[in-house]
């Protein structure tokens, strides 16, 4: 059992401060609004949401749960607080911090007058790098240095959805935390000890950003549908089977394949595809802007990578993979070859290696390609990765072909690879 305060009793808090009581914690709830306190006292939510007043009414007949404006009361007899006050947007779209610094700051400063060992977990959805740049500094200050060398730090990054938190709560998809190491992490999972989900282990800035994304995907897939639906309406197709149809793939649809954080998509079809469904869109008159975007999307992925291969300051570059993808010689509309159609035009000594390049083999639409975009291939192809690494200053490893070599024992040049460091843009 656990002594919880929690700062903010909108739905999150609530929930939240309502399901840990009835689990076996005792609650402080703590909010500013003093007639949503006295509700809360009497059992009754302030928020409407399926089971809560149930809930609630229970554990605080049982006084597993009370609410209080008094943050010092709500600290002092507690040795975890959960923050889940609201963000709301500012005008200019970025998130309203103010209500979490006030609660930051209270915290510190009651610890400063009294120290002890003391946990703090945000809950509120933050952006990465506000606990860490913004927050943590502004404990720091309030809570003094022998009071916070005893606060310890985490993230808990919420999912649930209106009008089905209970159910979130008790079923997530996974509890992430966010934290130093997996002790304090513990003391954070030690609240869900009840709930069976995955216990995730990360660093607060992923575990903030991870329930962006997570929003930002579900808001991408209703508009990914919406689109889809306006495009199967233009074509006297039904939209709501195309949707049913592509979602019982769940090999490469609804699946981690592609998921994973990379360099451009290329080849003989996602382009080609995507640009004819663009374009009956453009002649039926249909607005659909995520379609298009996707390519512009693909492009700045190209020209992230020819920038970080200006910043290296190397001018010696040997590229690993020429093709698409790996195992094929298809090197229709590959990304590998317009970044080094762009490089070998701005002068860079360019070297390829490729064992699935054979300029012999090539022919048809795959050969008339290359000639377009890189007349002078036979010029740039390198028969090995020793031959390779004696050229380059700096390899830049494009496809799966660069699997199976030991570019970093056998080179002393700087790498990129374009399969992860565009996520983490760091040349070694």
């Amino acid at each position: 059992m656990t002594r919880v305060a929690v700062f903010g009793m909108g739905y999150v808090g609530c929930v939240t401060a309502a399901c840990l009581a009835r689990d076996g914690h005792e609650i402080v709830g703590v909010d500013v609004d003093a007639a949503k306190v006295d509700r809360i006292n009497r059992g009754d939510p302030p928020v409407s949401e399926p089971g809560l007043a149930e809930i609630l009414g229970q554990v605080v007949k049982q006084g597993r749960l009370r609410a209080t404006t008094n943050v010092n009361e709500a600290i002092d007899g507690t040795s975890l607080a959960l923050i889940a006050v609201g963000t709301p947007s500012t005008d200019s779209g970025a998130a309203n911090t103010e209500h979490v610094e006030r609660v930051v700051q209270s915290i510190g400063s009651r610890l400063r007058a009294a120290p002890r060992d003391y946990t703090v977990v945000m809950r509120s959805t933050l952006l990465t790098g506000i606990l860490e740049d913004r927050l943590v500094p502004i404990l720091d200050a309030a809570a003094g240095p022998e009071a916070r060398a005893r606060i310890r730090v985490c993230n808990n990054p919420e999912f649930l959805r209106e009008s089905s938190a209970i159910r979130d709560y008790d079923q997530p998809p996974f509890i992430v935390v966010g934290a130093q190491n997996a002790a304090e992490a513990q003391l954070v999972f030690d609240l869900y000890e009840g709930i069976e989900a995955e216990r995730i282990v990360t660093t607060t800035r992923t575990a903030a950003l991870v329930k962006y994304a997570c929003n930002a995907f579900h808001a991408l897939k209703v508009a990914f549908a919406n689109e889809i639906g306006a495009l199967a309406g233009s074509l006297a197709a039904d939209g709501h089977e195309v949707m049913r149809l592509v979602c019982r793939d769940t090999k490469l649809n609804i699946s981690t394949a592609y998921l994973r954080p990379g360099f451009a998509f290329g080849g003989s079809c996602l382009p080609k595809d995507l640009r004819a469904l663009v374009r009956h869109a453009a002649e039926s008159s249909l607005q659909l802007p995520l379609l298009p975007a996707v390519l512009a999307s693909n492009e700045c992925q190209l020209r992230r990578a020819v920038r970080l291969i200006e910043q290296s300051g190397k001018r010696r570059v040997g590229l690993v993979g020429l093709s698409f993808k790996a195992n094929t010689d298809d090197l229709r509309e590959s990304p590998q070859v317009m970044l080094a159609e762009i490089l070998h035009g701005r002068g860079f000594e360019l070297r390829i290696f490729d064992p699935n390049i054979q300029l012999t083999r090539l022919h048809g639409r795959n050969l008339a390609y290359v000639d377009q975009h890189l007349p002078h291939l036979a010029k740039l192809l390198i028969d090995s990765p020793e031959e390779l690494c004696g050229h380059s200053e700096l390899l830049v490893l494009g496809t799966d072909v660069a699997d199976g070599f030991d570019w970093k024992g056998t080179s002393h040049a700087r790498i990129l690879d374009l399969r992860h460091d565009l996520a983490m843009p760091t040349v070694r």
